[in-house]
């Protein structure tokens, strides 16, 4: 199962200050899980972290490779895909998410109740 981390999820991944729900946990850690951070998670990280919004360690792509997710690119027919979605949400970072997971087609694992009405899997 290709699952799509939204940033809370990987800030959660990192650490222990953020919890996940106990069927999210048990998704990531089942045997067929393929965990996906995006580069939006990076970009979206970086910009808090440097607005002072968000504490994250500086070394966020070596602790994403260390904690076994690979890293997904954003290329710019997931990019186009954006223009495609409804306006059921309006964050930028989430939307990109969502359309790198119905083009990958993976699940999103995110607490954000939004996610759902674009008809992608989400896991919480």
């Amino acid at each position: 199962m290709r699952l799509l981390l939204d940033t809370h999820t990987l800030l959660a991944l990192l650490s222990t200050d953020f919890p996940l729900s106990r069927e999210a946990q048990t998704a990531m850690e089942r045997p067929d899980a393929e965990l996906i951070a995006s580069a939006v998670n990076v970009w979206e990280i970086a910009i808090k972290r440097s607005v002072g919004k968000l504490t994250a360690p500086k070394n966020l792509i070596e602790r994403v490779s260390e904690a076994g997710a690979e890293l997904l690119s954003i290329t710019a027919r997931h990019a186009n895909a954006v223009a495609d979605l409804p306006v059921h949400h309006r964050d930028p970072f989430d939307r990109l998410l969502i359309a790198q997971a119905r083009l990958e087609g993976c699940a999103i694992v995110t607490r954000d109740p939004a996610f759902a009405a674009y008809g992608v899997p989400v896991v919480w």
